[in-house]
């Protein structure tokens, strides 16, 4: 095989370095140089106001001690605990209502979508402050048959929840992503499991389930690295407080606190460097585990 250094070669090669350019640019001076100026300055006492002190593992051992630190990471992990796997199952369920040929298909797939488009936007989080309000759609429903309206938003065994509905109804992108796994699945296999006499939840359960698992891996791994990182549902319905008590504190909210409210930019740059090492292994376990569960059609 002969080599091309030609004078086209040249040109096409000068010509793929200048496009490469922005993108080089962009790597290197708006991700990795912050990148590595936030290590750095988690090992720092750092307000902004003056030079960053070196302090070592101060920062990471002040977490231990740090109660709202734990509450955090509590509030976290039921969160994404409680919404990822309703998340996925209420968007398998519509997948595999859309996958029975319904009139209408695209535009209840762009229905469904919408949602996901707008989950993490301060609109949609100020929509569900309004709708969860005290005067809002669900106090009126349930006044209109005689119960009682609650402070949802208000109340701290019912804050949480009202973020766990919100992050199931953003549902639409896994179901998205489901819906073309169950377009590859071959009909023979249903036809003939149907032929041998297996019913429907056979079917699903000995069929596509496990051929289905790859997309669930990927929309498990996806959907929980995307809810530790959920920040502005939070901090819109609770004025940025993560109140009440608290009980809506992200860990993604309680670094902002800490980083643009108290200016404490190098404890804050140590929070995000543990969601990110907390975030790297638990896709690590994932991968690790998916060998015993998931089913790629070659073994």
């Amino acid at each position: 095989m002969t080599r091309r250094t030609g004078p086209s070669f040249g040109r096409q090669g000068r010509a793929a370095h200048v496009f490469l350019t922005p993108w080089l640019l962009g790597m290197f001076l708006i991700t990795l140089a912050p990148l590595l100026a936030s290590l750095y300055l988690s090992f720092t006492d750092y307000n902004l106001m003056s030079d960053p002190r070196w302090i070592g593992l101060d920062n990471f051992v002040r977490m231990g001690a740090d109660p709202r630190f734990w509450n955090a990471v509590s509030v976290t992990f039921r969160y994404v605990l409680i919404s990822v796997p309703i998340q996925l199952a209420f968007a398998l369920l519509l997948a595999l209502v859309l996958d029975k040929g319904v009139r209408g298909l695209a535009l209840y797939r762009s229905a469904y979508y919408l949602p996901s488009l707008l989950g993490s936007s301060v609109a949609v989080a100020i929509l569900w402050r309004t709708v969860f309000g005290d005067r809002g759609i669900v106090n009126a429903a349930l006044g209109f048959f005689g119960i009682e309206a609650t402070s949802w938003l208000q109340n701290p065994a019912t804050a949480l929840s009202t973020l766990i509905i919100l992050n199931v109804w953003t549902f639409g992108s896994p179901m998205i992503i489901f819906l073309a796994g169950l377009r590859q699945i071959p009909q023979a296999y249903y036809e003939a499991a149907q032929v041998d006499g297996a019913g429907t939840w056979r079917r699903f359960r000995h069929i596509t389930v496990p051929l289905l698992t790859p997309i669930v891996f990927f929309n498990l791994v996806l959907q929980i690295i995307g809810s530790f990182q959920a920040f502005s549902q939070a901090h819109i319905i609770s004025g940025g407080r993560g109140g009440p008590v608290d009980s809506t504190l992200f860990y993604t909210l309680y670094l902002y606190q800490q980083g643009f409210r108290s200016f404490n930019m190098g404890y804050a740059s140590a929070l995000a460097w543990v969601l990110l090492l907390a975030i790297a292994v638990i896709t690590a376990i994932n991968f690790l585990v998916a060998k015993y569960w998931v089913y790629y059609g070659d073994e």
